[in-house]
């Protein structure tokens, strides 16, 4: 876990430089005139919605009842936006996630190698299409996992443990990729993958719990109405700067592992076996030469023979 906390110290250094700051400007335009567009036309509908759905449920007229809450509306007036809050969430963190991967992780991770690891060779060992497959691979498998764990969400112990690790999952499959593809070969990429699947693992479901910070400030825009417009884009901005965080904490293990991976595959290979410089070999005997090899022919010939 030495590399994790390493990793960490050093991509929380490079978060409060001004160039990661403004770099995550443009993630949370995008998603503030998105959020802001989508309330704008659809807020008022989605929490009628919700209000009637509470209605047809007996239980809530049951707990409105004995309560006896001093609320305009009742509970369910105040449950309806909370609840509409909470669906959005997820969507709003897998938006934040794929815009931050996309518009930010390839210019952190250069940021990364060129601040700590100037002379990594770059192998691009994925392309950019590869790298959105990839993506969208690991966002499907997150989405169905959050739909069918969704009724668990209303147990407070699971609601505390499934959407980080969900989100976790997630931002270790991305952001790992991302921040291999561009100087990892993919034969380098599927072993430092494999090799630090834990560690990346545990880098992306701490990443997933800071990632949860943001819904005190949703559910502070449903106590202060008035300020709830103010509070979005706020909001959107810490999801924002902490997946930034996490693409330069992934930027900083993997490179470090990448880095490491090519040491040890650039040592020298052992010497041969040389013998000592006083070691000399033994000559051959010599071989009889032409001349007495024929006059030991001639001498054979002289001697008498049997018929």
């Amino acid at each position: 876990m030495r590399q994790v906390i390493d990793a960490f110290m050093h991509a929380l250094g490079n978060a409060l430089l001004p160039r990661v700051i403004i770099m995550s400007l443009l993630p949370l335009l995008v998603m503030s005139l998105a959020a802001l567009g989508l309330g704008w036309f659809f807020w008022h509908q989605a929490v009628a919605a919700m209000s009637a759905g509470l209605h047809s449920w007996a239980v809530i007229d049951w707990l409105d009842g004995r309560l006896g809450l001093d609320w305009p509306g009742g509970l369910v007036a105040l449950l309806a936006p909370l609840l509409v809050v909470v669906l959005a969430t997820p969507v709003i963190v897998l938006a934040a996630l794929v815009l931050v991967s996309m518009m930010m992780t390839p210019a952190l991770t250069r940021l990364v190698a060129e601040r700590r690891f100037p002379g990594l060779e770059r192998r691009r060992g994925a392309s950019l299409l590869g790298s959105i497959a990839w993506g969208a691979g690991a966002l499907l498998v997150a989405v169905v996992a959050l739909v069918l764990t969704l009724p668990m969400w209303l147990i407070p112990p699971f609601v505390l443990v499934l959407p980080p690790l969900i989100w976790g999952w997630l931002t270790y499959r991305v952001m790992s990729f991302d921040a291999l593809a561009e100087f990892a070969s993919a034969d380098e990429r599927r072993a430092l993958l494999r090799q630090h699947r834990w560690p990346l693992l545990v880098i992306g479901i701490v990443s997933g719990y800071l990632g949860a910070a943001p819904s005190v400030v949703w559910a502070s825009g449903v106590v202060f109405a008035a300020l709830f417009v103010v509070l979005v884009p706020v909001a959107i901005w810490i999801y924002t700067m902490v997946f930034a965080f996490s693409s330069l904490w992934f930027a900083h293990y993997c490179l470090n592992a990448l880095a490491a991976l090519r040491a040890a595959g650039a040592a020298p290979a052992p010497a041969p076996f040389a013998p000592p410089a006083s070691f000399t070999p033994a000559s051959p005997p010599a071989l009889p030469s032409a001349a007495a090899t024929s006059v030991s022919d001639a001498r054979w010939r002289e001697l008498p023979h049997e018929p």
